[in-house]
């Protein structure tokens, strides 16, 4: 008679497939999130998409924000009123409607159209909002963005409280079904966007790790260092932030043509003459690490290069 309790592959228990099918389906659900960019410096980038559940994490951190912010003005305005000997509230509430507004629209275009890129919200959670295209964040993708949340989370609410006669209640459901479809959007798409990432051409993203920069200056090798690779000032200057972060990724994560690729496009942008034994890999640590240097000595001179294409900050 057979024990039928056995695991049917042999040398296997059962726990260990059940482990290794947990580990094989998580595996396929981060697989699921994750998308490969190139960007236009020739970089493949491997991006990891933020989840329904952060972003909504994120958008109740900031709202959290957002209240605690105009609570705490009206409390403070109607202390001040109160100290001054005005009766007349009419006064503090209307300053405090017009603050309410500037808070309610402009606190996402804040910072979004910040470096970080990511309110307090999304920075809390490792989150941030990048171009689909791999270019530069628009200040235009993300004005469409932010006013679209307006259709998307403001007029739900405000169906919500919409009340009076049968027919006022009929229009209110219907209005709610309707703005329904944009605020449960992100559930039903595969990138988890918003209609407004869909009009701006945006995607959420979890943020890179920022620590990893000092590491690879840290392995640059012996020929980085070489006198070869002198570059000059204006070399340097060729390229911002953005770059350094897309060279990072590219030496990190790319295959060898992406670094042929990417190796050729910087030494036509600088106008760069490869000697004879000189490596891609070796070119670009070098130029890596003398772009980095440039940064930071003119951060240190309060100048900022947020990109190439950035030309407020002079050399």
């Amino acid at each position: 008679m057979t024990d039928t309790s056995s695991p049917a592959r042999p040398g296997i228990s059962m726990e260990a497939a059940q482990r290794r099918r947990a580990r094989m389906a998580e595996k396929m659900r981060i697989g699921k999130l994750v998308r490969t960019l190139v960007t236009p410096e020739g970089a493949e980038i491997h991006l990891k998409l933020a989840t329904v559940a952060e972003r909504a994490g994120a958008l109740l951190i900031d709202m959290a924000i957002q209240w605690a912010i105009v609570i705490a003005t009206l409390l403070g305005l109607s202390y001040m009123m109160a100290a001054m000997g005005f009766d007349n509230a009419n006064v503090a509430f209307a300053f405090w409607m017009v603050f309410y507004f500037f808070v309610r629209n402009f606190y996402y275009i804040f910072f979004e159209i910040g470096q970080k890129a990511a309110t307090p919200g999304k920075r809390a959670l490792g989150l941030r909002v990048a171009a689909r295209d791999g270019g530069r964040l628009t200040a235009d993708s993300v004005l469409a963005r932010n006013f679209m949340r307006e259709v998307e989370i403001g007029l739900p609410l405000q169906f919500l409280l919409m009340g009076g006669d049968q027919l006022g209640a009929w229009m209110a459901l219907l209005g709610l079904v309707w703005s329904g479809v944009f605020l449960f959007f992100p559930v039903f798409n595969r990138d988890k966007m918003r209609v407004g990432d869909l009009l701006a051409g945006t995607w959420v993203i979890k943020a890179p790790k920022a620590t990893l920069m000092t590491d690879i200056t840290a392995v640059v090798t012996a020929q980085a260092q070489a006198s070869r690779y002198a570059f000059t000032p204006e070399q340097a200057d060729a390229y911002g932030i953005h770059e350094l972060h897309v060279l990072e990724d590219v030496l990190r994560q790319s295959s060898p043509e992406i670094k042929q690729q990417v190796a050729e496009r910087i030494r036509g942008k600088i106008g760069w003459q490869a000697a004879a034994g000189e490596t891609d890999l070796g070119f670009l640590e070098a130029y890596y690490a003398a772009l980095r240097r440039r940064l930071e000595q003119r951060m240190l001179l309060g100048e900022r290069k947020a990109d190439k294409y950035d030309t407020r900050a002079k050399p």
